[in-house]
This record gives structure tokens, sequence and C-alpha cells, in this order.
């Protein structure tokens, strides 16, 4: 994949998606800090402690970071957990997170693709993507469009802020050796 890569939403505003540099972990945790609590409590690892920025920042082969800058500024950051021993070995795990601003622009979709490469040039097989019912219906329908499907329906598996369950729905995309599979 080549970065830097100028692209413009569907609103017309441009970014650029590039990937994680050391130097970004100030920014990082500057955009986290954009993030309302409501969308962060559904994350894996509190994005509120430095050492998890840290984690990301620093290691670069488990953990593939790209990031959208409008502006000067994060607005989005997505990420391929792979694995590099094991029964997971094959398979990547994709986790993106986008400001309310730049949502429902496609900005989510374009940084997908861009892991969905990597991952391809890496060798796997398969990604994955969790999401939670009714909360993330819009990255639901995107990754349906981008041909992921229903592996596995969770019920009642996530607990809001409220207390109230969930749904979890995992969902995966086989990948193919190269782009005239797809």
């Amino acid at each position: 994949m080549k970065y830097p890569k100028e692209i413009v939403l569907k609103d017309c505003t441009e970014v650029i998606i590039r990937q994680l540099a050391e130097e970004d972990e100030d920014a990082l945790r500057r955009f986290y800090g954009t993030i309302p609590e409501e969308d962060r409590w559904y994350m894996r690892l509190d994005v509120r402690d430095p050492a998890v920025i840290r984690s990301w920042v620093q290691d670069r082969e488990v953990v593939i970071s790209i990031i959208a800058v409008a502006a000067g500024e994060i607005v989005a950051h997505a990420r391929l957990h792979t694995h590099k021993y094991g029964c997971y070995h094959h398979q990547g795990r994709i986790r993106i997170i986008v400001q309310p601003d730049y949502r429902q622009k496609r900005l989510g979709s374009w940084m997908i693709l861009d892991l969905i490469h990597v991952a391809m040039e890496k060798g796997l097989r398969e990604v994955r993507a969790d999401f939670v019912v009714g909360v993330e219906q819009a990255a639901i329908e995107s990754a349906n469009r981008l041909d992921f499907f229903k592996k596995a329906l969770l019920e009642n598996f996530i607990i809001d802020p409220q207390g109230r369950l969930h749904d979890l729905l995992i969902m995966t995309k086989q990948l193919h050796k190269d782009w005239g599979d797809f």
C-alpha cells in the first residue's frame, strides 16, 4: 500500500490516509479524547490509557494502524490486528473508529478497503470485524457492502453503559490472492 493517499469524501472534504507514525502518539491521544464516551464504551481497550496508544504506535508488526488526517488533525483510526503464531495466524481482526463529524461520508469504507489490501499483502485468508447490533448499524451496512458475511451472532453478549444487553455480530470476509478475485 502506498501512503500517503489523498481522498475526497462524499461531502467533498479532503482527507489524507497514511500509516500511523511514532510522532503521532500525542495526536492519536487527542483524537480519542474527541470520541464520545458512549462510543469508547464498546472498545475492547481503554483508549484513554496512554500505554494502549503507545503500544499501537510502537508495535507495527502485530497491529497495523492507519489514520485519516483532515485540517491537520486525526479524524479516524483503523487497525488490523494480526497473529504471528498459532491457530489464528491466518486471520486478522479489523477495528475502526471515526470521529462523529466524519461519519456517514464513506471514510470508514476507504480505510477498511486499505486494511483489506494490507491483509492480502500479508497473506491472510480472512479478516474479522465485530459489531454491536443496534449501536453500529451503519458500520454493519458498510461491512455488508464490502462482502463481509455474518459468521456468528452472540445474543445478549454486550452490556451498554445503562446495563442493557445487546447482541454481538461477528462478520468475516474471505480474502483472495489478488484484487482480480475480489
